[in-house]
């Protein structure tokens, strides 16, 4: 595995924000990177770390953060190898590529560039062998640079689970229903007075992208392109009165039918690539199984595995297809600034930095 000589220098777009919090939190003590630029708004530019952002993570601010001034956005104010990116999609789609054209490997959490075919869509547990698309994605934009992506954060732990079965037994169909936590709204997110002794039955764009994106993930790279995974998929989302976590509700259709007992092995055993495995933001183990009544829970079960590992329990009959399941992933750290770290230690282990 590589070991880098110095620290990597890195930066964060989006730093004040709730998901940009997460990355300051997760980047403290790396053993590869060093945070040298914070970036965000232009209400924030001039500002110390400290008085532009309110943080809101139960983790303390890191010491080294909170004397850092806020820069704009832009690269030419900032001088990093990487760029974590946790801007809104709106604002990626325009700031994202300047970045890239500038040089600089950027590690993005929105949605703006994941369907594009030669933009990796990135979990390293199941999918490592797709950053083979960067060489190819530069040569294409005649970037130096790049643009590598995580999932969306209900996708995350979903795909792993639906990975480890694909891998024994084939999936045809899968239909799913997210309990999805307040935090991934991002700050200030939802009124309290629409979510206090509610469900919100709809999330925005949520459910296409539940629909498509463990397609492009479970697919295979054939000459440099994406052939999607062929499963359909059927999902409904909702927010819930949880502060972190992501519960996902899964009935599937194997290609292969298989006991339940089978598919807990099956799910227990799964091993990440060998490329992926000992990287430091690995998940270990990727998946746990709980075999209690009533689990996993959020607050019992998010920080497994230091909140990356995807819980997995109540595996069982399906009376419709043939297994159903609950799968529990923490949606800021796994599902987005853990994945995003993840997936630039499999790039820069990759020899692509």
């Amino acid at each position: 595995m590589f070991q880098p000589s110095s620290p990597i220098s890195v930066a964060v777009l989006g730093a004040t924000g709730s998901v940009g919090q997460r990355f300051m939190s997760l980047l403290d003590n790396h053993p590869w990177f060093k945070v040298v630029a914070l970036a965000a708004s232009d209400r924030s530019v001039g500002q110390v770390y400290s008085t532009a952002s309110r943080w809101v993570l139960a983790e303390p601010m890191p010491e080294w953060a909170r004397g850092m001034t806020v820069v704009s956005a832009l690269p030419e104010a900032v001088d990093a190898k990487i760029v974590f990116s946790a801007l809104p999609a709106d604002l990626a789609k325009n700031i994202e590529p300047k970045f890239a054209q500038a040089g600089m490997a950027v590690f993005s959490n929105a949605s703006s560039y994941r369907r594009a075919d030669d933009v990796p869509l990135l979990l390293p547990e199941v999918n490592a062998d797709h950053i083979a698309l960067v060489p190819e994605q530069r040569k294409l934009r005649g970037w130096s640079g790049s643009i590598v992506t995580n999932p969306n954060c209900t996708s995350a732990g979903l795909t792993v689970a639906l990975k480890a079965l694909q891998n024994n037994f084939g999936i045809k169909r899968a239909f799913v229903v997210s309990l999805q936590a307040l935090s991934g709204a991002g700050y200030p997110g939802v009124p309290s007075m629409d979510i206090n002794d509610n469900v919100i039955p709809y999330i925005g764009g949520e459910e296409e992208k539940v629909e498509w994106e463990p397609r492009k993930m479970l697919g295979k790279l054939n000459n440099n392109k994406i052939e999607l995974a062929d499963l359909t998929m059927s999902a409904h989302t909702n927010r819930v009165a949880v502060t972190d976590g992501h519960t996902v509700c899964v009935s599937v259709e194997l290609t292969q039918p298989t006991s339940p007992e089978a598919a807990i092995q099956a799910l227990k055993s799964y091993l990440a690539p060998a490329a992926a495995r000992d990287l430091p933001s690995a998940p270990k183990p990727v998946i746990v199984l709980r075999d209690e009544a009533d689990r996993p829970q959020p607050r019992l079960d998010r920080m497994t595995g230091r909140g990356m590992t995807t819980v997995i329990g109540r595996v069982r009959p399906d009376p419709i297809f043939h297994l159903r399941f609950v799968v529990l992933s923490h949606n800021t750290i796994r599902g987005a600034a853990g994945g995003s770290i993840y997936n630039a230690e499999l790039f820069v282990n990759n020899g692509l930095l």
